[in-house]
């Protein structure tokens, strides 16, 4: 059976004074956990190789864009390998340093490439998530969800088939959001009542575009 290995654990073993973590392959570290561990000096010494997880599946297709603004220069690298280790085909929109720029520009590239579906996913980052997110749906057809946790990830793809998932940067560490993508990408749209509802957005979209007054 796993070890759930939690933050509340971490706190514990920071008080305690240690500073190995000895694991064998038998542990779960949730998100929190290890952004814990990165920001001490606490170091997780492997006993054994970890295994790989057994739920990283791809999806229909495995083109994905992504980009981000200057304060998400550093997540979207990793994001990238994270992608390119589950042999996703990266469509990287930019910005390519971590110069101030405007995150409009970015996160409508990749909403673009999206809605005229050049890719079926795109990814965007940003410090909150909140700016690129509303950047995003402005365009017909996109709907992007602003992730914090595995709950949000997942609700966003089972139940709003969102095709553009944003990450704030400063608002959760590197492992949640390591496990925020993950969540996205193994989780499928479940349809039925949630089409519905959908449909019923799109009809409000297309209603407004084709407004006469």
């Amino acid at each position: 059976m796993k070890k759930l290995i939690t933050e509340s654990d971490i706190i514990k073993i920071e008080k305690s004074g240690k500073i190995d973590l000895p694991v064998d392959g038998n542990e779960i570290f949730t998100p929190l956990a290890l952004d814990r561990v990165r920001n001490s000096k606490i170091k997780i010494v492997k006993m054994t190789a970890e295994k790989e997880s057994a739920s990283d599946q791809l999806p229909d297709s495995n083109q994905i864009a992504i980009g981000c603004d200057h304060t998400g220069f550093d997540l979207k690298i990793i994001m990238i390998e994270v992608l390119k280790s589950k042999k996703y085909e990266v469509l990287d929109l930019g910005t390519d340093n971590k110069n101030s720029c405007d995150y409009p520009d970015f996160a409508g590239a990749v909403a673009k490439a999206v809605a005229l579906k050049k890719v079926k996913f795109g990814i965007m980052i940003d410090a909150t998530g909140n700016p690129s997110a509303i950047t995003a749906n402005k365009f017909p057809g996109i709907r992007a969800a602003n992730c914090f946790n595995e709950f949000t990830a997942a609700s966003a793809r089972s139940h709003n088939n969102a095709n553009v998932l944003v990450i704030g940067a400063k608002a959760i560490g590197e492992e949640t959001a390591k496990s925020v993508l993950n969540t996205w990408l193994n989780t499928k749209f479940e349809g039925g009542r949630h089409q519905r509802r959908l449909d019923k957005i799109s009809e409000l979209e297309k209603v407004f575009l084709n407004r006469t007054e």
